[in-house]
């Protein structure tokens, strides 16, 4: 017993976490109250859409679809989360920190299946990288910078495909709004592509550090830079793909289109702060497609959902028990 009373003693004495702010806990609730209304009005519009709508309907649209969309699905959601695997890497290179890439990727892709799911994507993923990259070394402040940068790579990769999308096929937003002319579409597309133009060109200029306060920022070389695009986008991209192969031929208005209206859609979603912006994507998204059958768009969203959100949920669950389990053995 006095054995086990000095290892005790001995142990280093636990890390208290300071309570947040009240301003960041009037913050939280804010957003969680503006999530769980978005999820409320959305889900209640949604079923005025598809209030036509039978379950014979939906699994007749589900039933239709076959094997090979299935099996492309599956394949494209896989490529997808290989993708934001290699964000926590691009990550880490930045920082300059040394760390295994199969663990970089896990613990990216188990960030991203876990956050897509119960949302406040940036704070429950905070959460899970601290957990695994603490006990790699790594301090508070440079998970948050790792998770500050992982987020900076998203936007950019939003920003080219919504632009390429917004001047490739100007008429998709047309199919939210008309309160844009084409050529005010295309001027916003080419915009949003000049900005990450700019950016991947201002990282092969000798500019120095950029310093706001204590805030220390150095800019990515520019093959970091040209990755950051490249990855963030085909991740998109694919992610889009998953809902185009789970469309039926009859009425499907192409992958561009296609990928525009899902870039706007998610886009949408994340702004409401809907868990895992279910309801608010179903109706930005079914609303936005008037030519085909509501039955088969709402099959396809359930697709996606199930291959982008609930499996990669599921398995991100067991790897995450697993890593926990495995620290207290």
């Amino acid at each position: 017993m006095n054995d086990d009373l000095g290892h005790r003693l001995s142990e280093p004495p636990t890390k208290l976490i300071p309570a947040p702010p009240p301003g960041l806990a009037v913050q939280t609730i804010f957003w969680k109250v503006t999530g769980v209304s978005a999820l409320g009005v959305s889900i209640w519009l949604l079923s005025r859409e598809l209030r036509t709508l039978s379950f014979m309907d939906l699994e007749e649209s589900l039933a239709a679809l076959p094997v090979t969309a299935w099996l492309a699905c599956g394949g494209f959601a896989i490529v997808a989360y290989l993708f934001l695997g290699c964000y926590d890497w691009l990550a880490l290179t930045y920082l300059r920190k040394k760390m295994d890439p199969i663990f970089a990727a896990t613990c990216g892709a188990v960030t991203y299946a876990f956050s897509h799911t119960i949302g406040a994507s940036v704070f429950s993923g905070a959460v899970i990288r601290y957990r695994a990259y603490s006990l790699k070394g790594l301090s508070g402040g440079e998970v948050a910078r790792l998770v500050a940068f992982c987020s900076f790579t998203f936007v950019l990769g939003a920003m080219a495909v919504t632009g390429a999308a917004l001047v490739a096929d100007p008429l998709v937003l047309d199919r939210f709004t008309d309160a844009f002319p084409l050529n005010a579409t295309r001027i916003a597309g080419s915009l949003l592509t000049g900005i990450v133009i700019f950016y991947i060109t201002l990282s092969m200029l000798p500019l120095r550090r950029l310093k706001i306060g204590k805030l220390d920022i150095a800019y990515p070389t520019p093959a970091i830079a040209l990755l950051q695009v490249t990855v963030a986008a085909a991740e998109i991209i694919f992610a889009a793909m998953i809902v185009y192969f789970a469309l039926p031929v009859e009425g499907n208005p192409g992958i561009v289109t296609v990928t525009g209206i899902f870039m706007l859609s998610f886009l949408a979603a994340l702004v409401s702060h809907s868990p895992g912006g279910l309801g608010v994507f179903e109706l930005v998204f079914i609303t936005s497609m008037p030519d085909m059958n509501r039955s088969d768009v709402l099959a396809a969203l359930l697709i996606f959902r199930l291959f982008y959100f609930i499996l990669p949920f599921v398995f991100s669950l067991a790897i995450i028990a697993r890593f926990e389990f495995g620290r207290r053995l």
